[in-house]
């Protein structure tokens, strides 16, 4: 694999080249990005190829239709390129600012343009910032980075079987063979095909989550855009609405009105126990990985929820309760849905920002 800057290359030249290259493609490769990119790559080893492929991926591309823009502009765009640029030519990027006038019309420093050090990606900024407290621009942001997350879920056994080096013999697939050639050439095998582990998501869109409903909607929209088969979503308030039909389009905007139409109980209670109640009576969780994402105000029963809760533990291959507040170093568990839940939960994970929906993600995948 070939490295994406040669020696005697400027890395400002270079991948702003390359913005220009994605502009031209169709993609939003703006100036903001690009400095975004040059700021993200000086903390890297830009001759790590998939260092830049991703700093790249994460910081010039808008929506999921870049994507594939991206894809063909880096192959073409980095083709041939073999020797290595020295980190150190990296640590000294600056961002050129536009000279500022004094009040005489006279530019400050004769007229020479200032630089300030680049400082963090926006993105990596971003990353650990409470989405409640996040102005419309940034956490509309943190929305277009939920959206190019791509769920690595954590694989089952099936019982279906394919064809492998090694394994279980396979006598049909030997003896057809041998009967077909006349002789035993050699011996097939089969071993169990594999397959992705089903998560269920409940999303609690009661009025105490309303900071994190929509946020957590689109992590969902992501979930289901990875692995469409694999993934089922539900609302919680105080009824029970299924969304994986409304959260397939591809789209996270469309997904998200569609799946705002469906649900009829915005920011209302929540009576999660009833609501578990109602699921695994209509349906089961035998073997998937349950997401609960929800701050755990229950106005119904507690005693009910500790219950289903209980119910749902011996079905469910892991189960997960996603609170926003478990970002914050002195939040206990005290509220009643949280105390009767929680004898049955097997990871209480933090949901406020997007590392560390980030990190529930990588919980998934490896499940």
């Amino acid at each position: 694999m070939t490295d994406p800057v040669a020696p005697g290359d400027g890395l400002v030249a270079v991948m702003t080249g390359f913005a220009r290259t994605l502009r031209a493609a169709g993609v939003a490769a703006d100036h903001d990005r690009t400095q975004s990119l040059l700021a993200a790559l000086a903390h890297l080893d830009v001759t790590d190829r998939a260092a830049v492929y991703w700093a790249g991926r994460l910081t010039l591309c808008a929506t999921p239709d870049d994507l594939p823009r991206y894809d063909r502009c880096f192959a073409a765009y980095f083709a041939g390129r073999r020797a290595t640029l020295a980190r150190t030519a990296v640590t000294s990027v600056t961002r050129h600012l536009a000279a500022r006038e004094d009040p005489g019309g006279e530019e400050e420093g004769g007229g020479e343009a200032t630089a300030a050090p680049a400082s963090a990606s926006r993105a990596e900024i971003l990353r650990h910032r409470d989405v409640a407290r996040l102005t419309e621009a940034e956490r509309a942001e943190v929305h277009r980075l939920l959206a190019l997350l791509r769920d690595r879920r954590a694989r089952r056994r099936s019982r279906r079987f394919e064809r492998a080096r090694r394994g279980a013999l396979d006598r049909r697939r030997t003896i057809r063979e041998a009967l077909r050639k006349g002789e035993v050439a050699g011996l097939r095998h089969r071993a169990h095909a594999t397959r992705p582990r089903a998560v269920v998501l409940f999303v609690d869109v009661s009025g105490s989550m309303a900071p994190y409903a929509e946020t957590l909607l689109r992590f969902a929209h992501a979930l289901v855009r990875s692995e469409p088969r694999a993934t089922r979503v539900y609302s919680v308030g105080t009824r029970l609405t299924p969304l994986t039909a409304e959260l397939r389009h591809r789209d996270p905007g469309t997904a998200l009105n569609e799946a705002s139409k469906a649900i009829p109980d915005w920011s209302g209670g929540t009576r999660l126990g009833e609501e578990l109640r109602e699921y695994l009576t209509r349906f089961s969780a035998r073997g998937a990985i349950v997401v609960i994402a929800s701050d755990g105000w229950e106005r119904g029963d507690p005693g009910l929820l500790a219950a289903q809760m209980a119910r749902l533990s011996r079905q469910a291959y892991r189960v997960i309760w996603v609170n926003p507040h478990k970002g914050y170093e002195d939040y206990q568990p005290l509220t009643g849905g949280m105390r009767a839940a929680l004898p049955y939960i097997d990871d209480l994970v933090a949901g406020h920002s997007l590392a560390a929906f980030e990190q529930l993600s990588e919980r998934l995948a490896h499940a």
